[in-house]
């Protein structure tokens, strides 16, 4: 089959699903095999039509939205990709100083926050620059500077596949978890489609977080505005992380772990200086960048195309002509090295696909 139109009546135009399309370019680390299917879908209808013809043929699916939280492997990806051009922002009045803003999956995330930062809206100012999608943001609980996803999402509207039909999730039902939902905990089973989210009118910004803090003690600004907090986000974001237009990048490749406050313990005691971010009464997170860099002495690390982000030790980076399976082996040996210098089991934030 090579090419294979499908039709949405709504629109009177094809929805084309092709055969073997290269998913390197649609991918920030610039790195992937060929989709054995591929097709855009830029609405609920496209979608289902899409779903269709997976289900007709036995495929699987996977949703690519920026590809900026994936590796795919050199051998491709089986079945059919959907890449989620699902586009539109919509906002309403609702009560108690709140605006319901909703946010289509496919609209790029820091162009949706600079927009509701632009309109005086807080809850999103933090998450600034995060590179991705709207629809994959739930997915992750996207993190950063203090603040996650979750703290602003009221609805997400998903296709289930299993069960064939839209639903929609409350916060509550989302189970949001660190760098962790319902929607990756049963992966491929949910297609987002939009996400609504309650954003304040008369908000507070967040500035507790130490770079933030000291970012405005060096510019001596006491008050700073929803405004500057999106500005400072960008200006550290991109002091310590690598430009994707530049890098062939994934963001952090690790996440910083949250473990027991005595296994915490433990460890400050074997490593002084270890940051420490307490969660809750029984748990507290580790900075899992400073084990790489201090403990393993990999922060800036490079083997042949494949290496640390000079400024940030979290990060993987593809150098130049790098595959899937050169990162994935460079990341499971500093996932060795973690264990035997600490006995933490580091975990992937990336998404592994096709291996």
């Amino acid at each position: 089959m090579e090419l294979t139109p499908v039709t949405d009546s709504r629109r009177n135009q094809s929805m084309k699903i092709e055969k073997d399309i290269n998913v390197k370019e649609f991918t920030t680390f610039r790195i992937g095999g060929n989709a054995q299917f591929f097709c855009t879908v830029s609405n609920e209808p496209e979608l289902i039509e899409a779903v269709t013809f997976a289900k007709e043929h036995k495929l699987p699916i996977f949703v690519l939205g920026g590809g900026s939280n994936i590796l795919v492997s050199d051998k491709g990806i089986r079945g059919l990709v959907i890449r989620m051009e699902i586009m539109g922002i919509e906002m309403a009045s609702d009560t108690f100083g709140k605006i319901r803003v909703t946010a289509h999956a496919g609209e790029n995330w820091d162009a949706f926050v600079g927009k509701v930062v632009e309109e005086g809206l807080y809850g999103l100012e933090n998450l600034s620059y995060i590179p991705g999608t709207v629809g994959a943001a739930p997915v992750q609980n996207i993190g950063a500077y203090g603040s996650e996803v979750k703290d602003s999402v009221e609805i997400v509207r998903a296709y289930d596949l299993k069960d064939g039909e839209f639903k929609t999730f409350t916060n509550f039902d989302c189970q949001f978890e660190y760098r962790d939902s319902l929607f990756k905990r049963e992966g491929g089973r949910y297609i987002i489609t939009s996400v609504d989210f309650l954003l304040s009118k008369d908000g507070k910004v967040n500035t507790e977080y130490r770079d933030i803090r000291d970012y405005f003690a060096e510019q001596k600004n006491e008050n700073p505005t929803l405004q500057d907090v999106r500005k400072a986000v960008i200006e550290i974001r991109k002091r310590k992380l690598p430009d994707v237009k530049e890098w062939g990048t994934a963001g952090s490749f690790f996440k910083n772990q949250i473990l027991p406050i005595g296994v915490v313990d433990d460890l400050k005691a074997k490593h002084p200086g270890l940051p420490v971010y307490p969660v809750d009464h029984a748990r507290a997170k580790i900075s899992l960048a400073w084990i790489i860099d201090k403990v393993c002495g990999y922060k800036g690390v490079a083997k042949g195309d494949v290496g640390t982000y000079k400024n940030q030790a979290l990060v993987l980076v593809n150098n130049g002509n790098a595959t899937g399976e050169e990162i994935l082996f460079f990341a499971n040996e500093i996932k060795k090295l973690i264990k035997e210098k600490t006995g933490v089991d580091a975990e992937f934030e990336v998404q592994l696909v096709g291996f």
